[in-house]
Formats: structure tokens, sequence, C-alpha cells
């Protein structure tokens, strides 16, 4: 009789995670109906701008990216009409980088799009969904909780 290893278990269970959600990602469907090219930074830089305006190294460190390409990103958005640029409350010098209508609009359609679950996952039985959505809530309630 053959042991399995929980490692390797786990290995291609999160291979497998890894692979789905990566193939169902919609970011060809983003892409297309807000028009921002090919990368998810400018799509991330809308979503983080939601929850208020932020600073170009915000940003920056939202996506991992360096100050200059944060406001190349900032720049295309701007360019579109999806985010303006003001004063900082505190600090003249220094700009604030804000959502505009349109960009509040195409920050709602992104979530609503990032929301929408791929239809192999929407298809599975519902038993199958509970199971899962429980072993996701064991893997993402935070220790102590």
């Amino acid at each position: 009789m053959t042991r399995t290893n929980p490692r390797e278990t786990a290995a291609r269970a999160w291979a497998d995670l890894r692979d789905f959600v990566d193939g169902h990602h919609p970011r060809r469907e983003l892409q297309e109906i807000l028009g921002l090219g090919r990368g998810l930074g400018r799509v991330k830089t809308i979503l983080l701008l939601t929850s208020g305006p932020a600073t170009l190294r915000e940003i920056a460190e939202f996506l991992g990216v360096d100050a200059p390409y944060a406001t190349v990103i900032v720049n295309k958005l701007k360019d579109v009409g999806l985010v303006e640029r003001i004063a900082h409350p505190d600090d003249h010098r220094r700009k604030l980088v804000q959502l505009t209508l349109a960009g509040r609009e195409a920050a709602r359609l992104a979530n609503r799009v990032y929301a929408r679950p791929p239809d192999a996952l929407a298809s599975l039985p519902p038993d199958d969904l509970t199971t899962l959505e429980a072993i996701l809530a064991k893997l993402t309630t935070k220790r102590g909780d």
C-alpha cells in the first residue's frame, strides 16, 4: 500500500488551482470592454482608486512597479479620461490621482466582470460548490479568527 505524501498532494492541488484561475482569468474580456490595452496594471489601478485618491508612489507600491512605470499607467488612464490629477491637500508640491466619473463606471464594470464565476465553476453540482466554499473558507480565514 502506497502512502500519499500530503505535501505532494498539496502541490498538485495548488498547481491545479493556479491553472484553473489563470485559464479563466477575464483579462481578454476586460481588455476588450475597457479598451485599456494588454496589461492589467491599468485595471488594477482603477480598482485601487475606488477606495479613494492615491499618490503615484502608492500606486507603484500597490502594482509592484517603479514610479516611472506607474506614471506611464496613470498617463494612459488620464489620456482616456478615466483618472485625473488633483492637488494633495497636505502638500501642494505633490499630486493625487483620482477616478473621474468615467473611471468610476469602468471600475464598476471591471468589478462585475471579476465577480462573475467561470461557467466551469458555476456548473458544478451544488454539493460540490458548498464543499469547495468550505475548503476555501478554511484557507482564507485568518489565524485567530
